[in-house]
């Protein structure tokens, strides 16, 4: 979900993506290669992203991801499961 949302603002290399979920969680989060590009590969299989090589600012070759019109809807899903979810733990926590 967090890769979807970070993507919805347009496309990004897997350090631009990285590095803006760093940067937005304060330095809370810090993904991994090892976990941000199996992620990345399974979200383009399953057609929520897409992926392209372009050239970086640093003249380096990079395969840039961006968010798909199924990708779009997914996040839509998945910010109502986790809005739902979200809810639910709040109350059995304020209850308990």
């Amino acid at each position: 979900m967090l890769v979807l949302r970070v993507l919805r603002g347009g496309e990004l290399h897997g350090w631009g993506i990285t590095n803006r979920l760093e940067v937005l969680s304060r330095s809370a989060l810090q993904v991994d290669e090892g976990s941000l590009y199996p992620a990345l590969y399974r979200m383009e299989a399953k057609g929520w992203i897409e992926a392209e090589w372009k050239m970086t600012e640093n003249s380096r070759r990079a395969k840039y991801y961006s968010l798909t019109r199924a990708g779009r809807k997914q996040l839509e899903t998945e910010q109502e499961n986790w809005h739902s979810m979200s809810a639910v733990i709040a109350l059995v926590l304020d209850s308990a």
